[in-house]
C-alpha cells in the first residue's frame, strides 16, 4: 500500500498533537494534579504512536510510546512529579526533531540516549533532568556543533565608494581580502578576478560567514579610504520548502461549499455577460457587470477566509519559551496572553513568529526585573491587527539611549537633546543598537529589534515604542490582515501613477497656499494642534520640480510616530488591488513594496513612505559628507 499520499495529513495532524502537547505540560507545571490534563496529554501522545507506527516510521512510534507509558503511569499516580517536567519537555523537543528529519527525508535520529534505562516511570524519577531547550531547539539528542560554527552569522554587505575615489577598483579589491581574513567570504559582485581588470566600480556586495558582529565589520569598512556607505545586515535564513506538506492548508467544508455557489453564479454571469453583449443590451451588460463586482468581492472575502490564522498559531510556544527564559534568567515571569482567536493572513502570521520571540525575549532580559508582567495581546483595529506586547518593568531611559546614540554617532548632541522621546526609542531598532550594560546569553548584543522593525515593515506594517521610565515598555505592531490583496490610494506625481498602502494614509486634505507656513526652511501646515511637515513625493522620487497652480493635494502619513504631508499632484482614488512581488535588480529599490497591474494594463508601483524618507534622509546625509548620493 502506497502510503506516501498519507505524508502530507501525518505532519499537519503530527505538529498540531506535538503543539498541544507542549501547551498542555507547561500548564500542568502550575498544577501537576490535574487529572484531565494528564488525560489529554496521555491522548496526545497515544494518537502520535498510533500515526507514526501506521506511516511506519519506527523511532518516532517508539519514542512517542515510551512517553505515553511515562504518563500513564503519572496518570496511575495523580499527578506528575516535578522533577519529570524537564525530561518530558526535552522528549517533546525530540519528537519535534524526529518529525523533522522525516519531513526532510533524513533518517530518524537516534533516541537511544533517551529511552534507554529501565521502564520510563522509572527513567523520569531517577534520572537527572534534561537541560531546558533554549526556546524551540530540540534538546536530546542533537549532534554538537563546532563551538566557531555555532557563533557564526552570515552577514550580507553593500559597499557604496565615495564619487571620484582614486583606483576604486584597487580599493574594493582591498576590501574584498581584508573581509576573507575575518571570516569565510562565500561570494562578491563583482569577484576578484573582475576586480583585479581594473576599471569603474561604484558599488560592492558580499556575503561573509564570520563570528564578528555586523556592527564591528561596518566600523571596519567605514575607516576605510573612500567607502561612503556601508549596509550590513544578518541574513536571516528563510524557511526551507521541504515538501508538500508546508504549502497545504485545511479548509473547513462549510467554507468549500461556498467556493463551489460562487463558482456557479460566476459561471451563470458569465453566460448572461455573453448573451447581453451578443445582442446589444447595454442595460442587462451593466446589471451584469454590477453582480459580477459583487461576486468577486464575495469570493475574495472567502478567498482570504482560506489563508486566514488565528493568532494561536504563534502565541502558542510563548509559553515555553517564558518557561526557559525564566530558568536562564533566574526571574519569575507571569506571561498572560489575550486575542489568540483574532485572525490573520497566514504569511504574515509566518513571518512574526521571530520578530514575537525577539520582543518577548528583551521583555524578559532588558525590561522586567526579578519578577513581573507580560502581556501579549492581538485585537483588530479597522482594517488592521495591533500585535502588543508590553510588560510592567523598568521602562526605557530616554538619557541612557540619547548617550549612546551619540557616542555612536547616530545623533549630534544638539539633536539628541531637541529630539522627542518617542523617536528616540526607535533607536533601539538600529541595527547593533544597544544600552544593555554588558552581553547576556539571551540578549545585549544589539540584534533582535532590527530584526522585528525589518520583518513589520516588509509585511507593509508600522511599529511604535510606548514607554516611560518605571512604568515598563509597550511595543506596538500594526499590520494589515493580508499581503496579497489591500487597499491602495492612487496618486500621480509628473504623469506617473504610484500607490499608497492605505494602512499609510490617515487622511487626505488639499492645502491652500496661504493655509502653508514656514518653519526654518521647512513647509508645514497646521492640522489641529499640531504642525505638519510637508514633503514634495516629485522631490523624494527625483522627478523634474514644475510650480503648482491652486490647490495642493496632500497625503497625510505617519513616519515613525510624526505625521508628514506628502505633497502629490493629483489624488486618482481609492483601489483594492493584488501586489506582485519585485524581482532582482527592482527588488533592491528603497521604498518600493511590490508592483501591481490596473484595469488598463498599466503597472504601478506600490510606495512605503517611511523607507522612502529615511532612504531620502541618508541619501542627504551623503551628499553633505561629500559622497555619491
Amino acid at each position: 500500500m502506497d502510503m506516501s499520499k498519507y505524508r502530507d495529513m501525518f505532519f499537519s495532524e503530527t505538529q498540531e498533537h506535538l503543539h498541544n502537547m507542549g501547551r498542555l505540560l507547561i500548564d500542568l507545571e502550575k498544577n501537576p494534579a490535574d487529572r484531565d490534563g494528564i488525560d489529554s496529554l496521555f491522548r496526545e501522545a497515544h494518537s502520535i504512536k498510533g500515526m507514526a507506527a501506521s506511516m511506519g516510521y519506527q523511532r518516532t512510534a517508539e519514542l512517542a510510546h515510551h512517553l505515553e507509558d511515562a504518563l500513564d503511569g503519572f496518570r496511575a499516580g495523580g499527578q506528575i512529579p516535578v522533577a519529570a517536567f524537564d525530561r518530558l519537555l526535552a522528549g517533546i523537543d525530540l519528537l519535534e526533531g524526529l518529525v523533522d528529519d522525516l519531513a526532510a527525508e533524513r533518517p530518524e535520529r537516534d533516541i537511544a540516549e533517551f529511552v534507554d534505562g529501565g521502564a520510563p516511570t522509572e527513567v523520569f524519577a531517577d534520572l537527572p533532568a534534561a537541560p531546558s531547550a533554549e526556546l524551540s531547539t530540540p534538546t536530546v539528542p542533537v549532534p554538537a556543533a563546532e563551538p566557531e560554527a555555532a557563533s557564526e552569522e552570515t552577514l550580507r554587505i553593500v559597499v557604496e565608494l565615495a564619487y571620484g575615489a582614486v583606483a576604486p577598483a584597487a580599493r574594493a579589491l582591498l576590501m574584498v581580502r581584508d573581509l576573507a581574513g575575518q571570516g569565510r567570504l562565500l561570494n562578491s559582485v563583482p569577484d576578484e578576478q573582475e576586480l583585479l581588470q581594473g576599471g569603474a566600480v561604484q558599488r560592492l556586495e558580499l556575503r561573509l560567514k564570520t563570528s564578528r558582529p555586523a556592527a564591528t565589520v561596518k566600523e571596519r569598512l567605514l575607516a576605510m579610504p573612500d567607502v561612503a556607505r556601508v549596509s550590513c545586515v544578518v541574513e536571516r535564513p528563510q524557511p526551507v520548502r521541504r515538501d508538500a506538506r508546508e504549502r497545504t492548508v485545511r479548509v473547513r467544508t462549510g467554507l468549500l461549499d461556498q467556493f463551489i455557489n460562487l463558482a456557479g453564479e460566476l459561471i451563470s454571469n458569465r453566460y448572461m455577460l455573453q448573451a447581453a453583449f451578443a445582442e446589444n443590451r447595454v442595460q442587462d451588460l451593466k446589471l451584469g457587470l454590477d453582480q459580477l463586482t459583487r461576486l468577486i468581492t464575495d469570493l475574495h472575502h472567502q478567498v482570504l477566509q482560506v489563508r486566514m490564522m488565528p493568532v494561536a498559531s504563534i502565541t502558542g510556544r510563548l509559553p515555553r519559551q517564558v518557561r526557559d527564559l525564566e530558568r536562564k534568567t533566574g526571574k519569575s515571569v507571569s506571561l498572560h496572553i489575550e486575542g489568540e482567536e483574532v485572525e490573520m493572513d497566514r504569511a504574515i502570521l509566518e513571518a512574526l513568529a521571530d520578530p514575537l520571540m525577539h520582543m518577548v525575549r528583551n521583555a524578559i532580559d532588558h525590561g522586567i526585573e526579578a519578577a513581573g508582567e507580560l502581556v501579549v495581546s492581538a485585537s483588530r483595529e479597522k482594517d488592521l491587527v495591533l500585535i502588543e506586547v508590553r510588560d510592567n518593568g523598568l521602562g526605557l531611559d530616554p538619557e541612557a539611549i540619547r548617550r549612546k546614540a551619540v557616542e555612536r554617532g547616530l545623533l549630534s548632541p544638539a539633536q539628541a537633546r531637541s529630539t522627542a522621546d518617542r523617536d528616540l526609542f526607535q533607536l533601539i531598532c538600529v541595527p547593533g543598537f544597544s544600552t544593555a550594560a554588558e552581553v547576556t546569553e539571551t540578549s545585549g548584543r544589539g540584534v533582535g529589534m532590527d530584526v522585528v522593525k525589518s520583518v513589520v515593515e516588509q509585511l507593509g506594517g508600522t511599529l511604535q515604542i510606548i514607554s516611560a521610565a518605571g512604568a515598563g515598555t509597550r511595543i506596538q505592531l500594526y499590520l494589515p490582515l493580508s499581503v496579497a490583496i489591500i487597499q491602495v490610494l492612487l496618486v500621480e506625481c509628473e504623469g506617473k501613477t504610484v500607490a499608497i498602502p492605505l494602512t499609510r494614509v490617515l487622511r487626505t486634505l488639499e492645502v491652500t497656499r496661504e493655509e502653508i507656513r514656514s518653519s526654518g526652511r521647512q513647509k508645514v501646515v497646521r492640522l489641529g494642534d499640531e504642525l505638519v511637515p510637508l514633503l514634495s513625493v516629485r522631490k523624494i522620487l527625483q522627478l523634474p520640480h514644475r510650480p503648482m497652480s491652486g490647490s495642493i493635494p496632500a497625503v497625510i502619513s505617519e513616519v515613525r510616530g510624526r505625521k508628514v504631508g506628502l505633497v502629490v499632484d493629483r489624488l486618482v482614488g481609492q483601489r483594492e488591488v493584488f501586489v506582485k512581488s519585485l524581482s532582482f535588480p527592482l527588488d533592491r529599490l528603497a521604498g518600493i513594496s511590490g508592483a501591481t497591474t490596473l484595469g488598463d494594463g498599466s503597472i504601478v508601483f506600490i510606495i512605503d513612505p517611511q523607507t522612502l524618507l529615511e532612504e531620502q534622509a541618508a541619501g542627504s546625509k551623503l551628499r553633505s559628507a561629500g559622497g555619491n548620493p
